[in-house]
């Protein structure tokens, strides 16, 4: 059987999914290398065809509105209509709605990371935020998404409880 594998382009930004953990100092620390790439890999999976860019290692503290831009360029010029970007969650919601603001072609774009780091932790929510997020770049409508913990937000009703360490929509009572 011929089948025609869908593009999916994974956009690298850094922050915790792919750092490891400092334990002289008791702080992350951000890789050198990508450890994403390596997990899709892993997974074997023939129904796509992965492309990644690596944009920046950043804490997304420190990500600006270059960065954005840069980030926003790589859509555009990307062959893939399903994208995939990892990005630190402090100000995952400021991209994902600097990206909606700025459409020049129709994709599906969804933003996720994670609370702990992808290497060094099987308890890691790294994991399974990546493959929520593939598996929902395939039935999201094309349009700006954050995925965290199960839960898929649009880029304009979604907002990070920094206290609670969650995402909810601003639409729904969450508490």
């Amino acid at each position: 059987m011929i089948y025609q594998k869908h593009k999916v382009h994974i956009i690298l930004t850094g922050d915790t999914i792919d750092s490891y953990y400092n334990g002289i100092n008791d702080t992350l620390k951000t890789l050198q290398h990508f450890a994403v790439p390596q997990f899709f890999e892993l997974l074997k999976i023939d129904s796509a065809e992965f492309i990644f860019s690596e944009v920046c290692m950043k804490d997304s503290r420190r990500i600006n509105e270059e960065d954005r831009k840069t980030i926003l360029q790589e859509i555009e010029n990307s062959a893939a209509e399903k994208i995939i970007i990892t990005h630190g969650t402090y100000t995952m919601t400021d991209t994902a709605r600097f990206i909606k603001a700025n459409p020049k072609s129709a994709k599906t774009a969804i933003l996720t990371d994670s609370t702990i780091p992808i290497t060094g932790f099987p308890s890691s929510d790294a994991p399974f935020n990546l493959r929520f997020a593939f598996a929902n770049c395939f039935t999201a409508e094309h349009s700006v998404y954050i995925t965290k913990n199960g839960q898929m937000f649009d880029a304009e009703e979604v907002q990070k409880f920094l206290a609670e360490e969650k995402f909810a929509s601003v639409y729904i009572n969450n508490y």
